[in-house]
C-alpha cells in the first residue's frame, strides 16, 4: 500500500463532510421507519444509540455478526472480501468501546446546517431529520458511490432500529465481546465473521 494511498485514507477519516454524509444517509434509513412527523423527529433517539448504529455501517463485518447473532441474514451486510481485510476494518479501541467522541460535534454540524432538529426529553437527545436534511440525504442516497451505505443502513434500521440505546449497546458487546476486556489503544480485529 503506497504511503499516499495511507494519507488520503487518514485525511479522508478527519474531513467532517464524509461523516456527516454517512450519518444524513443514516438518520434517512431511520426516518424511513417512522410513521408520523412527530416520530419522525425522533427518528434516532439518542446520541448513544447514533453512535451503536454507526458503528454498524463503518464495521460491516461486525454488523454481519450482529446479524447473524439476531437470527437476521447475515448475507444482507453484503461483505466485499477487500472490507475484510482493509485498514477500515480494525479499530483503536478508546473511552468505553469503539464509540467516536465526534457524534456531538457532527450533530451540531448537522443543525448549525439545518439539516436535523435536536431536541432534549429528559437526558436524551431525540434527532430527525429537517425537510432540507431529508432531501439531501436522498441525493446522497441517490448516487451509485453510497449504494453500500444506502443499503447497509437500511438493512440497520429495520434489525436495529427498534432496539433501545441501552439494548443495543448489551447487544453490540454481544457481538463484539472482544472489545470488552481490551485496553485503550489496542487493536481491535474484526475482518473475521
Amino acid at each position: 500500500m503506497s504511503f499516499r494511498l495511507v494519507r488520503a485514507a487518514a485525511e479522508t477519516e478527519t474531513t467532517d463532510d464524509y461523516h456527516l454524509g454517512r450519518l444524513l444517509i443514516l438518520l434517512r434509513s431511520s426516518d424511513h421507519q417512522k410513521n408520523s412527523p412527530a416520530t419522525k423527529l425522533k427518528a434516532v433517539e439518542g446520541i448513544t444509540k447514533l453512535a451503536k448504529l454507526d458503528f454498524l455501517l463503518r464495521y460491516p463485518t461486525c454488523l454481519e455478526r450482529a446479524l447473524r447473532l439476531a437470527k437476521k441474514n447475515p448475507n444482507n451486510a453484503q461483505v466485499q472480501p477487500r472490507e475484510r481485510t482493509s485498514i477500515e476494518s480494525k479499530m483503536i479501541r478508546f473511552r468505553y468501546g469503539p464509540w467516536d467522541p465526534r457524534y456531538r460535534r457532527w450533530l451540531g454540524l448537522l443543525s448549525a446546517r439545518g439539516l436535523v432538529q435536536l431536541q432534549v426529553s429528559g437526558k436524551t437527545v431525540q434527532i430527525g431529520l429537517t425537510d432540507p436534511g431529508r432531501d439531501l440525504a436522498d441525493v446522497f442516497r441517490g448516487d451509485p458511490l453510497y449504494d453500500d451505505v444506502k443499503r447497509r443502513s437500511d438493512v440497520i434500521a429495520k434489525a436495529f432500529g427498534g432496539y433501545s440505546a441501552t439494548k443495543l449497546k448489551d447487544f453490540v458487546y454481544e457481538v463484539v465481546p472482544e472489545i470488552i476486556d481490551l485496553k485503550w489503544g489496542e487493536e481491535i480485529t474484526t475482518g473475521t465473521a
